[in-house]
């Protein structure tokens, strides 16, 4: 799936984690012009985009999407913006509780306001099943509300996207807003994974889990996520002039806690040998969703459907971050493979 041809497309947070790997979607597509990355680097990495960098048609510019005055021209020229700078990790609110209302909620502003001044059209904006809150097992759809998120990260990204659809309403520009399962792969900087590796790595003998292993969500591979993303743009440049819609982009099932601690440690050549520890919780911390469960049915009748179901794109996704640590030995994070590892069928 392609974007219009010769789009000049910007990124916020393109150096991150999901960001980097639209990047290389992006400039794989020989009809794309120009990407245009904005990124504060807090969490996105350079190395994440260093294959790039001999490609004249990436322009990579650090700065902070709360600077409006320096970020507002970068926008001047673009067709497409693709918004997923934001607070990487939900559980980073509790310590500051400006974060959210920063990083998603003003920055937010921020880009759509530099859009209505230079006459961008289009947004996909990166959304989450956060916005739902805690609703147990009740399957999720884009009709379901209100929106009662129980996070500080949900809470800004559903004052996102009641922005947006002001913004397109109120000026006529195009949004698609995608709310994401969990995101997993390589080039990981946080999530349940990434705080497994990291554990066992000091300790392969024990492994402790935070809630008592019973939480589900619904996992999508990060590669996958970011062909819906190229998707959400083709159908945001199909819609009206201030039209708006919203999409579920996940598997419909779920995958518990205890299952990624086991296929981890069977993956890693652990199995039988690293103790498991699960606390007497339902959830792991305060504003934790234990349970979720998302209807993608109006994503596939639109014309998307994600490839791997939730157990196996969070199997393979263990791979391939096995895979790519195998590979370069440790992260700017210092995330590395436990030194006792022997991982099987490495790429």
């Amino acid at each position: 799936m392609k974007i219009k041809r010769n789009a000049t497309c910007l990124v916020t947070g393109g150096a991150g984690f999901i960001g980097s790997h639209l990047i290389d979607s992006l400039l794989a597509d020989p009809a794309t012009k120009e990407v245009r990355v904005l990124d504060n680097f807090s969490s996105g990495r350079r190395e994440h985009l260093a294959q790039h960098a001999k490609n004249s048609r990436l322009k990579v510019h650090k700065l902070d999407l709360l600077d409006s005055k320096k970020a507002a021209p970068h926008f001047r020229g673009v067709e497409q913006v693709f918004h997923l700078a934001a607070n990487p990790d939900a559980r980073w609110g509790l310590d500051n509780t400006r974060l959210d209302l920063e990083q998603e909620t003003i920055v937010t502003y921020n880009v759509l306001e530099a859009m209505r001044r230079h006459h961008v059209p289009r947004i996909v904006f990166s959304s989450s099943g956060t916005v739902y809150g805690d609703v147990g097992t009740t399957v999720t759809h884009e009709a379901l509300g209100p929106c009662l998120p129980v996070s500080l990260y949900g809470a800004g990204k559903v004052a996102s996207e009641a922005l947006i659809t002001g913004f397109c309403s109120s000026f006529g520009l195009r949004g698609i807003i995608l709310r994401f399962g969990n995101i997993v792969g390589e080039r990981t900087t946080h999530g349940v994974i990434y705080d497994f590796i990291r554990q066992l790595a000091k300790n392969s003998q024990k492994l402790k889990v935070l809630g008592n292993g019973h939480q589900a969500k619904p996992y999508v591979y990060v590669r996958d996520l970011v062909d819906a993303l190229i998707f959400g743009a083709k159908r945001c440049a199909e819609l009206e002039a201030g039209k708006f819609d919203v999409f579920n982009v996940a598997p419909d099932a779920a995958t518990s806690v205890r299952f990624i601690a086991n296929e981890l440690i069977d993956q890693l050549g652990f199995k039988g040998r690293t103790k498991i520890s699960y606390g007497d919780t339902v959830a792991g911390w305060p504003g934790d969703v234990p349970q979720s469960r998302m209807d993608s049915t109006k994503l596939r009748k639109a014309g998307f459907s994600l490839p791997r179901t939730s157990d196996e794109a969070l199997s393979f996704a263990i791979h391939r971050i096995i895979s790519w640590l195998a590979a370069r030995g440790e992260t700017a994070e210092g995330l590395k493979l436990p030194p006792d590892a022997s991982p099987r069928n490495l790429e």
